[in-house]
C-alpha cells in the first residue's frame, strides 16, 4: 500500500464514517442488528468520555478506514483496571495489511497508560478470520462464556 496510514484519536466529526464501519462489523456479528441511530448514539458517548474510554481511527488519504475502541472496567480478579476492547473493524479492501494490529496496539498503549492490567474482547465464534487474527496477536481463549440480558 503506497498511502500512509495514520492512527489517531477519534473526533466527533468522525461519527458518520464510524457509523458506516459499524454497519460492516454488524454484518458479521449475528448477535447484533445494525441500527444507525443507536450506533451513532454509542459512538457519540464514546467520543465524549475522555478518561474511561478511547476510540482510535485509521486514516488513509484523510479517509477513515478503520476503528477500534476500548473502555476501562475494574477487575476484582486483577485488583485493578482491565480494558474491554470493542468494535475493531476495517474496510474490507485494506484488511491483511497490518492496520488492524496498529489499531489494537494503539488501544493497548492507551490501556497501559491508564494502568490496565489486562485486555478483554469478545469475538463472534463463527468469525474464523477474526479468531485467527487474534490468536496470531497472542490473544488467548478463556473458559468464560459471555451471557447477556437485555434491559
Amino acid at each position: 500500500m503506497a498511502a500512509e496510514v495514520v492512527i489517531r484519536k477519534g473526533l466527533p466529526t468522525d461519527v458518520e464514517p464510524l457509523t458506516r464501519l459499524l454497519g460492516l462489523l454488524f454484518e458479521i456479528e449475528t448477535d447484533f442488528t445494525f441500527d444507525q441511530e443507536r450506533q451513532r448514539c454509542g459512538l457519540e458517548m464514546l467520543l465524549a468520555e475522555d478518561e474511561q474510554c478511547c476510540l482510535v481511527v485509521a486514516e488513509v488519504d484523510r479517509k477513515v478506514v478503520g476503528m477500534c475502541s476500548g473502555q476501562l472496567l475494574i477487575s476484582t480478579a486483577e485488583g485493578g483496571f482491565k480494558a474491554i476492547v470493542e468494535d475493531l473493524v476495517l474496510v474490507r479492501d485494506l484488511r491483511g495489511l497490518g492496520i488492524g494490529r496498529q489499531l489494537l496496539q494503539a488501544i493497548e498503549s492507551w490501556a497501559v497508560r491508564q494502568g490496565a492490567k489486562r485486555l478483554d474482547l469478545l469475538a463472534d465464534r463463527r468469525n474464523s478470520l477474526a479468531l485467527k487474527f487474534y490468536r496470531q496477536d497472542n490473544w488467548q481463549p478463556t473458559e468464560l462464556v459471555c451471557l447477556q440480558k437485555k434491559l
